[in-house]
């Protein structure tokens, strides 16, 4: 009943006009209809909270208020003077859907009802979207109009599964970052981090009844350079870059994630992917020996399908009953740690080729009737299942972990495609998508002239097209999805930033809105206004969407022949072969262009109403004769 006097307190009298300006705003909600004028903030405003549920996230509110404007904004815990002007009100409704909310912005005043404090939570992310990009700033040193449109707003998550994976192994971030990254995501209403803590490069969660594990594994050789190609450190290079959490830095910051409304979920990595772990335990190896952090030298023969070969045995032995010690040890530890009701166990690459020849496996194999390697991997999951559960959780894993057969309960995270996610909710398992052809935004996302290598691409517009649910999968079986930053080739805040924003825009559109609302037309000046947002909180962020997509063929003729297209519409590329730098007086693509035949270099920049806008690209001929396939 409350909430209806609310709606009808705060109902707009003005008539709708559908010429007004719709804000921009990231994801889109369900439901939208603007109204003429617009509430004004000044120093008389004050904060009404209904429900002492809410208090904390009024606050957080009036914090950000504050900060910016530098009025007071008091919160109102008394519940009186509920219909005075210049109020915002937070009410709940718990009939509303899990982390819904609605939105009332008029002339006199601003409701917003969440379902839960999480709900009112993701409201004021959108509450804050509507005020001028100034709010971004820790200080606003001139006077502003700080002013909402008047709207009414209804939403609602299509997904409760909403997450970015953070990377912390193969460079390390500290607490501080990793708060700040928990600030970003939560302004587009992300509600998981996926913390992936362990792996070859280093262990980066302190477990106190194993302490080598950050005393060896979290060091390792600093190098600088291209991932994958480092030279093997020396027995006399220092090792000592790294870093790991304690147990009361974990609890820091999973408290922090929990103040704003996001689940932790760890990943510890294994049986493959464990490096780290067997520098520190070696003799949780199949292959007796010693071992080393790897600092980003060769590890593998890269071959097609399951015939990688391994360089060093980077795995935990299935058939070693130490490693199931080992196993319950670090859970028990983690399960104290994450109150969410997942661990992740990684079970992703396990690249074989040692088990293969190793008597204690061919041993495993006998005496549990295993026919493959495969059953071998599903023999070391079910044991962790079992690990796992014992601690009052749930298993996760990468896709990996349906080889051999999946055990009972376990959800399947899904990057390498779809199938996995498929393959997985037939038979009637949870899952999470996050394929890597949609999500991974550790992948270059515009032209490789200039980004850092990576061994593949994904650009923007390809992200926006991800979509959780494959037609024929029964949509109550996926839980939702996330974005995964690796972080082999990121070695700083700055640049997970980079590869992180746009791309994590798309993926929230797609696990926040209805599908029928996402529209990539409607999507490119929406981010672009969240650019100038972005530009306010000095969060770097990619303007690859601007670059040209540049496409090199033989042509008939023999010569070299290049194609240009964008991903967003009304650009115009301008480009030289002659070595200078073009702007928008040099000639603009249109067709297919004659590489001439001695010429050295490309250099092309777009531009949109004679202003330059993203990089301008500097590609070699000779690289692109190698797009081409020509000697």
């Amino acid at each position: 009943m409350r909430s209806i006097v609310f709606l009808a307190l705060w109902a707009c009298t003005a008539a709708f006009a559908s010429e007004l300006s719709v804000p921009a705003l990231i994801p889109a909600p369900v439901e939208m209809q603007r109204y003429a004028g617009e509430f004004r903030i000044n120093a008389a405003t004050r904060i009404a909270v209904q429900s002492a549920e809410l208090s904390e996230v009024a606050e957080d509110l009036a914090q950000h208020l504050r900060r910016a404007t530098g009025f007071r904004i008091p919160v109102d815990k008394s519940r009186l003077k509920v219909a005075s002007s210049n109020r915002i009100v937070f009410a709940l409704d718990t009939r509303l859907a899990a982390e819904g909310y609605r939105l009332n912005v008029s002339r006199q005043r601003v409701v917003l009802v969440g379902a839960s404090p999480a709900g009112a939570f993701r409201g004021v992310q959108t509450l804050l979207q509507l005020l001028p990009k100034e709010i971004e700033r820790e200080v606003v040193t001139k006077p502003l109009a700080w002013t909402m449109p008047a709207l009414a707003i209804s939403d609602q998550p299509r997904f409760g599964w909403r997450g970015l994976m953070l990377d912390v192994s193969r460079h390390f971030f500290t607490v501080d970052e990793v708060k700040g990254f928990i600030d970003q995501m939560v302004k587009y209403k992300f509600n998981l981090l996926h913390w992936h803590l362990t792996d070859d490069q280093g262990w980066r969660v302190e477990i106190k009844s194993l302490p080598r594990l950050t005393e060896v594994g979290a060091w390792r050789v600093g190098k600088t350079g291209t991932f994958g190609r480092f030279s093997p450190p020396t027995a006399d290079e220092p090792r000592d870059y790294g870093g790991f959490y304690t147990q009361d830095q974990v609890r820091e910051v999973v408290a922090y994630a929990k103040a704003r409304y996001v689940d932790v979920l760890p990943e510890v990595d294994m049986p493959g992917h464990s490096l780290a772990a067997l520098a520190a335990y070696p003799e949780l190896s199949c292959t007796p020996g010693s071992y080393a952090v790897n600092a980003g030298e060769p590890m593998f023969v890269r071959q097609p399908g399951e015939h990688s070969r391994a360089l060093v045995d980077n795995t935990l032995c299935p058939a070693n009953e130490k490693v199931y010690a080992f196993a319950d040890q670090v859970f028990t530890e983690l399960a104290q740690l994450f109150p969410f009701e997942y661990l992740h166990m990684g079970g992703d690459e396990t690249v074989r080729s040692f088990w293969a020849k190793s008597e204690a496996i061919q041993g495993l194999m006998e005496r549990e009737k295993l026919k493959n390697l495969d059953e071998v991997q599903a023999y070391f999951v079910g044991r962790i299942q079992k690990i796992i559960s014992a601690k009052g959780k749930k298993l996760i894993g990468w896709d990996e972990i349906l080889q051999g057969g999946l055990v009972p309960d376990a959800a399947v995270m899904s990057w390498r495609g779809m199938q996995g996610g498929i393959d997985a909710a037939r038979l009637g398992h949870e899952v999470v998508m996050s394929p890597s052809d949609f999500v991974y935004v550790d992948l270059m996302q515009g032209d490789a002239a200039i980004e850092p290598p990576v061994y593949s691409s994904l650009r923007l517009s390809k992200t926006y097209q991800f979509e959780p649910v494959p037609e024929g999968v029964d949509a109550r079986l996926v839980k939702g999805g996330q974005a995964n930053l690796w972080t082999e080739q990121i070695y700083n805040m700055r640049h997970a930033q980079y590869m992180t924003w746009p791309r994590a825009l798309a993926v929230a559109e797609a696990l926040w809105s209805p599908k029928d609302k996402r529209d990539w037309a409607g999507f490119v000046p929406r981010m672009e206004a969240h650019f100038k947002r972005f530009d306010e909180a000095r969060v770097k962020y990619a303007p690859s969407l601007y670059d040209p997509i540049i496409k090199a063929t033989e042509a008939a003729a023999g010569g070299l022949q290049v194609e240009m297209s964008t991903e967003v519409a009304g650009l115009s590329l301008h480009y030289s072969f002659d070595g200078s730098f073009p702007d928008e007086f040099y000639p603009a693509y249109s067709a297919p262009l004659a590489v001439p035949k001695d010429a050295a270099v490309m250099k092309v920049i777009a531009y949109r109403d004679d202003k330059p806008l993203g990089r301008m690209l500097v590609v070699p001929v000779e690289e692109l004769r190698k797009r081409a396939g020509k000697p």
